[in-house]
């Protein structure tokens, strides 16, 4: 099953909020995939890191033709993400 994505932002930190369009949002790291990926070594470049964008369908968020991630991985690896309204 796809959970496609709905929206997806850069925080500090190397991390994305990524919402999917059932609704739910996760925190994701980058940080764990630079030591098994060289590519995602490019993301420490902070103006790169904050170009990610969803891919066409929701299927994914992509920075570049070199560099994505699909949304499984985002779902199954993220973590829930609750909002905290002061």
């Amino acid at each position: 099953m796809f959970y496609k994505i709905k929206s997806v932002m850069p925080l500090d930190n190397l991390l994305l909020l990524v919402e999917f369009q059932n609704g739910q949002k996760k925190k994701y790291d980058i940080k764990p995939l630079m030591s098994k990926w060289q590519a995602f070594k490019d993301l420490n470049n902070e103006n790169l890191f904050r170009l990610v964008k969803v891919d066409t369908g929701g299927y994914g968020v992509i920075w570049n033709k070199n560099i994505d991630l699909a949304c499984n991985e985002l779902w199954e690896n993220g973590l829930p993400f609750e909002e905290i309204y002061q």
